[in-house]
């Protein structure tokens, strides 16, 4: 996560995408050696005594060398002190040349996805629509990405038409309205105290987040390399699968933001809207449209991948805000933590809570359908 966060060719959206590649390589280098789990793409037979640590090493290196070319220096530090701690032998070159095939496999999939596609939003300015908001007027960042091959999902669109945003007359599109425009604004004086920590505890990162969280799951759980290898794949791939699930909604509907929508409220043939033209959200708008929450999509696929991985609603899970400095949370279930970001995100001022609960909703049923159709246990039969 670190190498693609600081990759000066990427923005934050798009990590979650390269961090699942790295981890799909690993996964597949690793069972393609034991033979525990189903493979993802990858049903090569692994030379008889292949390390599958050596393996994991040069399939996570060649992904992450191959994506971010800039961090060659560090990366092959790294990658030398890691094989370093591995014997020298025949498991070990082999597994490095096992790990290798797989992320070439990987990689050679890979190739023509609809990354970095010339895609632009072009829906014109009107009532409902999305435009660049304040202070940046950016325009939409990585529209190419709703059309990506997911990894694991058929398309993008499988669970990326939640069906279209409330009307701007409706009742529930009035209810968020107000309640956004009341709990959300920088100036809010109904927002509490604690409202307002839990916020901006949630303000960040999502995905260094979350991965953080992932790892800390390694000294909760202390999963052997086979089942630490099938998590971190089956969270991670989840996680990118509901972010492309999500952009593709953002760009079909590209619905507008709190900000314009408040200041432009009286534009939108709902009386029981009133406009503010100097509304301001408490953090500063992302620069894409606004349904549905990607923040909340990566929730809903990391708490739902992990308890399906896991097999527990159990999860245990330590948080550390990417955007407070020293702020920590502990979350006994995904339900808890979900609630809190939905919450967050209207509370940020950047989000309406019915785009929050359809984000969740979209991650958690994109996690189900990866966890149902891949990473299976393998026929005993077949085992390496």
């Amino acid at each position: 996560m670190t190498t693609f966060s600081a990759d000066p060719a990427k923005v934050p959206q798009e990590t979650p995408l390269y961090v699942a590649f790295v981890q799909a390589a690993v996964y597949d280098a690793v069972v393609g050696i034991d033979g525990r789990y189903e493979p993802y793409r990858f049903d090569a037979r692994a030379p008889r005594g292949a390390s599958a640590q050596a393996a994991a090493v040069a399939a996570a290196y060649k992904v992450l060398i191959t994506y971010s070319p800039y961090a060659k220096t560090n990366l092959d530090a790294a990658y030398a002190t890691s094989l370093a701690q591995i014997p020298d032998g025949k498991a070990k070159s082999r597994g490095i040349a096992f790990g290798t095939l797989a992320a070439d496999n990987l990689i050679a999939m890979r190739a023509n996805d609809g990354r970095n596609a010339p895609i632009s939003f072009t829906q014109p300015p009107a009532p409902g629509v999305w435009r660049p908001t304040p202070p940046g007027f950016l325009p939409m960042a990585v529209p190419w990405m709703e059309a990506v091959t997911p990894l694991l999902l058929r398309s993008g669109a499988q669970f990326g038409e939640p069906g279209p945003p409330p009307a701007l007359t409706s009742d529930r599109y009035t209810r968020d309205f107000n309640e956004v425009k009341a709990f959300g604004s920088m100036n809010s004086t109904v927002r509490t105290a604690d409202q307002t920590s839990t916020a901006l505890f949630f303000s960040g990162n999502a995905p260094a987040q979350y991965n953080a969280a992932l790892r800390d799951q390694m000294t909760v759980r202390h999963p052997d390399l086979v089942d630490a290898a099938r998590m971190f794949a089956a969270v991670d791939m989840s996680e990118a699968d509901a972010v492309i699930s999500v952009w593709h909604a953002k760009y079909l509907y590209g619905f507008w933001r709190p900000i314009t929508a408040i200041q432009l409220a009286d534009t939108d043939g709902n009386p029981a809207t009133i406009a503010d033209p100097t509304w301001t959200p408490l953090l500063t708008t992302p620069n894409y449209p606004e349904y549905v929450s990607g923040y909340s999509g990566l929730t809903g696929a990391f708490t739902r991948a992990l308890a399906d991985t896991l097999d527990t609603e159990n999860l245990h899970l330590t948080l550390v805000s990417t955007a407070v400095p020293g702020a920590v949370r502990q979350y006994d279930t995904g339900a808890s933590l979900r609630d809190d970001v939905i919450n967050a995100r209207v509370w940020l001022g950047i989000h309406f809570r019915t785009s929050d609960t359809g984000g969740v909703d979209m991650g958690e049923r994109v996690a189900d359908w990866a966890l149902e159709h891949y990473f299976g246990e393998r026929d005993h039969r077949d085992r390496r």
